[in-house]
């Protein structure tokens, strides 16, 4: 059964449960209510004439509902990024894609000082727009038993495009990511299987939705359950989130390691008492987080792996099954296997190579971009482009992206082992990013960036005993802070702009 779909059988058999408690907006709505409003969304879409249409609105009840109704009125939905130069990613989502309308908010745009584009549709205004006529029609639509309802719906396979998100940028330009309802559904079964899931999870969402895991884990995993969700706009307002999590008894949590150290740093003993699931990913989860989180809250961080073009979730640890520092293992309709960097040969249990996925979960390709498509996909295997290692007893072991592989004197240096070695050093709360510059002599040398001053020559000392020589940066560089995407992953692209940028200025500090 296709995403929204699945959302009206649940509405209508969950008719006045909470669908979704918007703490940032004060706003409790019921299942029936969230299905009314969608239908009155959905019949104002079926009159718009693209195909494709925009969304760009903060976590909230209003934007569950307008990406709901795009679905609802056969239409696709395109999430876009509003935290990393709204107005750019605006209009290169349109003239890649080819659509005019998007849907947003003027508070958002304000709050991110981004212009009012031709095309834009404001919810305040939509919201006042919307007739008596348009609503009694949607009311009696919701009345209708759920077989009626979806018969008067326009058709949908499981084969169509849900959504399309944008990758990162962390690394290259944007590649518009195609996911299907097969692959998003793919994905929800299986989360729902390994974590044994049921409506009676409250789930807290802080995660924008323009990525892909929040969009998953927050956005349709609570619909399709039937299960409440809290909703909250802005992740970085870490001194509120914890109080609403305690207020609202929230279950199940899904974030980052740098979402989750600001509300660790905020949170009050009991604010996690009712929390009995905490998922991590998007980026390495560090030692010290996952004991500070067992010692003062009595929680255990349950690390997983995944990607845009796997909508997301590939592997994870469960309470059941956990290994702390690897990614877990994966999902059951999942297939992971490791293969060699030049021959792409499949290579044995314990030894590192490329990570390849095949299942349901894959995208269905890069929107107007068959090449990438080819490259990253072939015979149904998704080259992740992440460099791992699977255990005897099938834990993946994440080792970092290929692409932060750097070459040094003819040995393969990989940034992420680096990194983690040197954060093991650091005083907490202390960030660092590890990047290459060129060398005349060894072609490249690697950079820490850190963020706040540090004994470099102690350092250097205990990385020693751990890391070769060739892989210990001998130069460091103080940022202010560490350039993030919208899920709080480094930008690593940005990171290294701003390094070589320094250092050309000769504001690095060798030993």
């Amino acid at each position: 059964m296709i995403l929204h779909e699945q959302f009206i059988t649940k509405a209508r058999e969950h008719k006045n449960r909470m669908a979704i408690i918007d703490c940032s907006a004060a706003r409790r709505i019921t299942y029936s209510k969230a299905l009314l409003t969608a239908l009155i969304f959905a019949n104002r879409f079926k009159s718009y004439g693209d195909q494709y249409i925009g969304v760009m609105v903060p976590t909230s009840s209003a934007a569950y509902l307008t990406i709901v109704g795009i679905l609802m009125a056969g239409k696709t939905p395109v999430i876009l990024n509003y935290s990393t130069g709204a107005e750019q990613n605006c209009q290169y989502a349109k003239e890649m894609i080819g659509f005019e309308t998007i849907i947003t908010s003027k508070a958002l745009l304000e709050k991110v000082n981004a212009p009012i584009l031709e095309g834009m549709i404001l919810l305040e205004e939509f919201a006042q727009s919307i007739s008596p006529f348009e609503k009694l029609n949607a009311l009696l639509q919701s009345l209708l038993p759920a077989k009626w309802l979806l018969r008067r719906l326009p058709e949908t396979k499981m084969e169509d495009t849900a959504a399309i998100l944008f990758t990162s940028g962390s690394e290259s330009n944007p590649k518009a990511v195609m996911l299907s309802h097969k692959n998003l559904c793919s994905n929800l079964k299986d989360i729902i299987q390994v974590y044994r899931l049921n409506e009676h999870h409250i789930v807290f969402n802080a995660l924008p939705i323009f990525h892909v895991f929040g969009l998953t884990t927050g956005f349709w995993l609570p619909l399709v359950l039937g299960a409440p969700v809290v909703t909250y706009a802005n992740p970085l307002e870490f001194k509120k989130i914890p109080a609403c999590i305690r207020k609202e008894k929230a279950t199940l949590i899904a974030g980052t390691p740098t979402f989750f150290a600001d509300y660790l740093r905020a949170a009050k003993p009991g604010d996690f008492a009712s929390v009995q699931l905490m998922v991590v990913g998007a980026d390495k989860t560090p030692d010290w987080l996952r004991e500070a989180y067992r010692k003062e809250h009595k929680i255990e961080l349950l690390e997983g792996y995944g990607t845009t073009e796997t909508s997301p979730v590939i592997a994870t640890n469960t309470p059941e099954a956990n290994r702390p520092g690897s990614v877990g293992k994966p999902l059951p309709g999942v297939r992971v296997k490791i293969t060699d960097v030049a021959t792409g040969e499949e290579l044995p249990q314990g030894k590192e190579g490329k990570i390849m996925v095949k299942g349901d979960l894959v995208m269905k390709g890069y929107y107007g971009d068959l090449e990438n498509t080819y490259l990253r996909i072939r015979d149904g295997w998704y080259d992740t482009g992440d460099m791992g290692v699977l255990d005897e007893d099938g834990y993946l072991w994440h080792r970092g992206r290929l692409k932060r592989f750097v070459k040094i004197g003819g040995e393969m240096i990989s940034l992420v082992r680096t990194e983690i070695e040197l954060s093991k050093l650091l005083p907490d709360g202390v960030e660092c990013c590890v990047v290459d510059v060129p060398d005349r002599r060894k072609g490249a040398r690697l950079v820490a960036a850190v963020t706040a001053e540090v004994d470099r020559e102690k350092l250097t000392r205990k990385l020693s005993s751990h890391l070769p020589a060739i892989a210990i940066p001998k130069t460091f560089v103080v940022l202010d802070e560490l350039p993030k995407m919208g899920s709080g992953k480094i930008d690593f692209r940005s990171v290294t702009i701003k390094v070589r940028q320094m250092i050309e200025k000769g504001a690095d500090k060798p030993l």
